[in-house]
């Protein structure tokens, strides 16, 4: 209702309207899709209104970043330490983690930034929460209809609609976001009906990213790393089949069908391909559901309800446990918002300890 008031163009609606069901399980027609698009354009870039970018190095140089900065702060990092549980007091406070190897590292304070399932569910005992507490995290709602696809290609995709110059320089729109099968509103609407009944899109939504275009080292000369965004695909295949490599397999050669309508020669370039359905998004990364924001950015879970009712201030009914990752409020995106909240909220907290 809002891009129909706001635009005339069906192409443009329909590519705005990727934004607004990203990550989510969700029509552009569903009410409440409009927030997630908000979500998408909110803040800057180097001053840019709603600009996005590339990171250099991949999106692990990010993380790398960040410490590095904490490092130089004095941090210790300690990476490859899979957390086993949170230590507890005798008041059934936080008193640091337990590592899996068995070591205890003792804090008067510990942030999670796991999902709210993982931190709530797995990391503490449920005998610690209030009971409808656990209710709550145990109903969010963690659909997801992403599969993302990691492309290797030895040249760069050439579209129908524009082109590669004779020199096979990247050209503007190969460092842009390209948005495929989003000819009209009705096409998302209908692969979402499709995943909605346990099948993969026929025609999935497809966000294509080529970050070496802007980034060449990312790839040896002449080759091209493709970044595949694409849905809608079930975390439950229907008749409960699994995502087995032949389901996998079969998915993402539909995509790579689509592609090809788009940029002919496309397939022939592929040198390798890394498939990641919901399933392998939560095996792989923790992700609940494979849900990228930690749980719907549905308006019944931001704001105060995110993740729970009274308890959206990143503190949580464990004392001086907090919850700072995309789970909490604002919710998911690469801006640090809920990080950062929540170190205010854990130092003010500390200086009264």
């Amino acid at each position: 209702q809002i891009l129909d008031h706001w635009f005339e163009s069906e192409p443009l609606k329909a590519t705005l309207a990727t934004d607004a069901v990203i990550g989510a399980m969700a029509s552009p027609h569903t009410p409440g899709s409009g927030y997630v698009l908000l979500h998408h354009v909110m803040g800057e870039l180097e001053g840019r209104r709603g600009a996005w970018g590339y990171v250099a190095g991949g999106m692990g140089a990010l993380s790398q970043a960040i410490a590095q900065a904490a490092a130089a702060r004095g941090a210790h990092i300690f990476a490859e330490k899979a957390v086993c549980h949170v230590l507890l007091g005798r008041d059934g406070e936080a008193q640091g983690v337990a590592l899996q190897d068995g070591t205890e590292v003792r804090s008067k304070l510990v942030l999670s930034n796991a999902s709210p399932q993982i931190t709530f569910l797995e990391l503490v005992p449920q005998e610690q929460l209030p009971k409808d507490f656990v209710q709550r995290i145990r109903r969010v709602d963690t659909c997801s209809p992403v599969t993302k696809i990691n492309v290797a290609v030895d040249r760069l995709p050439s579209f129908l609609a524009a082109p590669n110059a004779r020199h096979g320089q990247p050209l503007p729109h190969h460092q842009c976001s390209i948005h495929l099968n989003c000819e009209g509103t009705q096409l998302l609407h209908q692969a979402f009906t499709e995943a909605a009944q346990g099948h993969p899109s026929s025609r999935p939504m497809i966000e294509l990213c080529i970050p070496s275009a802007l980034d060449p080292g990312l790839a040896p000369p002449g080759c091209h790393v493709v970044s595949l965004f694409t849905q809608y695909t079930p975390s439950v295949l229907a008749g409960g089949r699994p995502w087995d490599e032949q389901a996998r397999n079969a998915y993402a050669d539909t995509v790579f069908d689509c592609i090809e309508d788009y940029a002919p020669g496309f397939k022939a370039s592929v040198i390798g391909r890394d498939i990641l359905t919901p399933p392998d998004l939560e095996r792989i990364f923790g992700l609940p559901g494979g849900n990228i924001f930690h749980g719907g950015m549905s308006l019944d879970q931001l704001y105060f309800a995110r993740p729970a009712p009274s308890y959206s201030g990143y503190r949580s009914p464990v004392p001086g446990l907090y919850l700072c990752g995309s789970g909490a409020h604002p919710g998911g995106g690469v801006m640090g918002a809920a990080g950062r909240n929540a170190a205010q909220v854990a130092i003010k907290d500390f200086r009264h300890l």
